[in-house]
């Protein structure tokens, strides 16, 4: 009984951790978004992208490059209107989880046995408890996303997006297709129908 509330305890804290991304943005208020049509991307800062494999580097570009051409932009090597980087960091995090088994020693058997005339024990008494504390080690990956206005230099928009690393292999191109697509929802510019 303890192991299977155990692992029902494990699954609910690994669906809460893994379930969705966590998306923050911010943006220039005074940012004309309308104006910019075409973007320069300037790739991964400070080489971020060196804890990525080649594929992964590969599917959140063309992710982020089809959420702009969605809204318009097109890339433009050279002279773009914006300036897009992009920034990927892996944290390691640990949770922790508890059960406390309060009938391990039979303390059921003591509280009712007397009362129906079988069993052991003598009574309430006092039954003693087990905690089992678990280690959860899972890594969280940030991704960020920089716009600048190509002329100025200036940040006008920034968008960050948090999740818990899914080490299955399967369907990675389609989470980081959903994960970029997230992140995009809060770009000020929303697709054109």
């Amino acid at each position: 009984m303890k192991n299977y509330i155990y692992l029902i305890l494990l699954a609910v804290v690994t669906a809460s951790c893994g379930s969705g991304v966590t998306v923050t943005s911010d943006y220039d208020k005074s940012a004309d978004f309308s104006k910019y049509q075409t973007y320069t991307y300037y790739g991964w800062s400070e080489n971020s992208d060196k804890i990525l494999t080649g594929f992964d580097k590969e599917r959140i570009e063309t992710a982020f490059g089809e959420e702009f051409t969605k809204r318009g932009w097109d890339i433009n090597q050279k002279d773009g209107d914006a300036i897009v980087s992009l920034y990927v960091v892996v944290n390691e995090k640990t949770s922790y989880s508890s059960y406390t088994d309060h009938y391990n020693n039979g303390m059921y058997g003591g509280m009712y046995a007397s009362r129906y005339g079988y069993g052991y024990g003598g009574g309430m008494g006092m039954g003693t408890s087990t905690t089992t504390t678990t280690q959860n080690d899972y890594l969280v990956g940030t991704l960020i996303i920089d716009v600048f206005d190509a002329k100025t230099k200036k940040h006008i928009w920034q968008g960050i997006g948090k999740k818990t690393v899914d080490e299955n292999k399967s369907k990675r191109e389609e989470r980081i297709q959903k994960a970029v697509a997230e992140i995009m929802k809060a770009f000020p510019v929303q697709p054109k129908e």
